[in-house]
């Protein structure tokens, strides 16, 4: 018998970077050297006060057994700790913060957990392309919120309609934003706030790049709000702010009930996260920050080196304060794949096209930071050469 595909596969698209990864191992395969500015992951190393306590906890047999499903009592107390002094903001740990599988898993889960089939999810777009996918498997109808310059990439929640609002059971935020590296204050949060309460909406902040901000800009937690744990969750990950991102771990904060469900649903689909790694979890949320001060630094250089190069090539390049990435307008009569193309094909450089973060995205692309220096240079070199 032939395989047959079940039908929420047949309109699944190939994951964005997934799909970069074969572009750059068919570009490399013809002898290409590839700089690749398309995958959005850390070249610096995971501290070492974190390895060490990995190392030690690998020593130790009990770690070696079925880990917890909802995280160890440390990790949770460690979490709302941290989610304390970063935020002032007070949580349970054991009814309010949930270790998961990076925050991925949260994007992926908390829509089987808070959406029926027929309900709307509002998804910022230009968006994480996983928000808008799990609400189509889950068999919910994604709806745009339009992500864009003219409004400084801030989600204007204001063309959502009265019909969308009234359907809508989750909305997806996302600040320092992936792609855009758009920041947002806490005036905005409170508005989204105050919107899903209206709507009965679970509003889900992903607060990935919560630490990866410059020109004295601190991101705040949407949990700030005042009362805003009656209707919002938020995800945080090791994965930008410790240089873990192979490590696979993250958490989920906020909303009891919707935090219970997620919880729920985890026992069902999956297992918890390896005890080590969650004692090494541990060890990066009570240690020293002092390394991410070296990395913001760097990160700010390449970024300011980037934009000014991009800009000298013609394009036009703004300057985030969040995240490690660069969203840039096209040349003019160029779309954001086969600008992407040209590109690739013309100087082995590879960037994200920018239709691949919802319709708003088309006429953009995405410059990752996180590669060497010299890399970078050689990219930005390459690209000015063929614009020019």
């Amino acid at each position: 018998m032939s395989f047959r595909q079940a039908r929420r596969m047949l309109d699944l698209p190939p994951y964005l970077f997934a799909e970069l990864d074969r572009k750059i191992a068919a570009k490399r395969a013809e002898g290409a050297d590839v700089v690749s500015f398309g995958i959005g992951d850390p070249d610096f190393a995971t501290p070492p006060h974190i390895i060490a306590a990995m190392k030690q906890a690998l020593d130790d047999p009990v770690t070696h057994h079925y880990p917890s499903y909802t995280g160890t009592p440390e990790l949770r107390a460690a979490i709302a700790a941290w989610m304390e002094r970063r935020f002032g903001v007070r949580l349970d740990p054991v009814t309010q913060v949930l270790p998961i599988w990076g925050s991925k898993e949260g994007i992926a889960h908390l829509p089987l957990a808070a959406v029926d089939d027929g309900d709307v999810v509002l998804c910022a777009d230009p968006g994480y392309p996983t928000y808008d996918v799990i609400s189509r498997l889950v068999g919910a109808t994604p709806v745009a919120v339009p992500v864009q310059r003219e409004t400084g990439f801030i989600a204007d929640l204001s063309r959502v309609s009265a019909d969308a609002a009234a359907r809508a059971r989750l909305l997806w935020l996302n600040y320092p934003g992936n792609p855009t590296g758009a920041t947002c204050d806490i005036d905005h949060l409170a508005d989204a706030v105050g919107f899903c309460r209206r709507h009965e909406i679970l509003l889900v902040h992903d607060a990935a790049y919560s630490e990866i901000t410059y020109d004295g800009y601190r991101a705040p937690s949407v949990l700030e709000v005042p009362d805003a744990v009656d209707v919002a969750v938020e995800l945080h990950s090791f994965s930008k702010t410790f240089n873990m991102t192979g490590w696979r771990i993250g958490w989920a904060c906020g909303n009891a009930d919707a935090i219970e469900a997620l919880a729920r649903l985890k026992t069902n689909l999956d297992s918890g996260i390896f005890t080590a790694i969650q004692r090494a979890a541990v060890a990066a949320l009570d240690g020293p920050m002092d390394f991410l001060e070296e990395q913001l630094a760097t990160f700010a250089a390449r970024r300011d080196r980037a934009v000014a190069d991009l800009r000298d090539a013609g394009l036009d390049a703004w300057t985030p304060r969040g995240s490690f990435y660069l969203w840039v307008p096209v040349s003019d009569g160029e779309t954001s794949t086969s600008f992407a193309t040209r590109l690739l094909d013309e100087a082995a450089v590879v960037v994200a096209p920018g239709n691949g973060y919802g319709a708003y995205g088309e006429g953009y692309v995405r410059f990752a930071l996180t590669l060497a220096d010299d890399r970078i240079d050689e990219g930005l070199a390459r690209i000015r050469k063929i614009l020019s």
